[in-house]
């Protein structure tokens, strides 16, 4: 497999001061890279019984589909509320630069299915303990959590308390 962190940009200042964004759109434009990252997020949960792959919007949609299809699970987006046209479950969670909220349908989600949740990137862990709580409070067991980047500085690995965590490329300083 090719050195993922390679493809990963640095984006000083984004979305706001003091951040430096983790750039994904070098490693999805390189047909490899993707496939790989792909592959990697998918392999620690092959022959588990995973029936849903649950993933936080956007870029998170680009890993969660391709690891749906290879685990032969169905896919479910968790969006921004008013994104969804259906009746829905939503979470708030805080940001490491500001609040909001995701939300997946009402029957995303069927009571004892096997979920994995899957992101781009893991940085105060507030996003995918959100996703969690939804996947938990429509009856679902999650079984991991995937991410292709985490910023292990922020500590968000604690907030994801019990659950298997696994990411490819882990930055320890800003």
């Amino acid at each position: 497999m090719k050195d993922l962190a390679a493809y990963i940009r640095d984006v000083p200042d984004f979305p706001k001061k003091g951040i430096v964004f983790k750039d994904i759109t070098p490693l999805l434009g390189d047909a490899g890279a993707f496939a790989g990252t792909v592959a990697a997020l998918a392999a620690p949960f092959e022959g588990r019984g995973v029936s849903k792959v649950v993933a936080a919007e956007a870029r998170g949609f680009v890993f969660g589909a391709g690891v749906a299809l290879r685990l032969g699970a169905g896919f479910v987006p968790a969006r921004k509320p008013k994104k969804l046209p259906w009746k829905h479950r939503e979470a708030k969670f805080e940001l490491e630069y500001g609040t909001d909220s995701l939300a997946i349908h009402e029957d995303a989600v069927s009571p004892g299915e096997n979920v994995l949740l899957v992101d781009d990137l893991i940085a105060t862990g507030g996003t995918m303990a959100a996703v969690a709580r939804l996947v938990e409070d429509a009856g679902g067991k999650v079984v991991g959590c995937a991410f292709a980047i985490e910023l292990s500085f922020l500590n968000g690995r604690a907030r994801l308390g019990g659950y298997e965590v696994h990411s490819l490329i882990k930055y320890d300083a800003p």
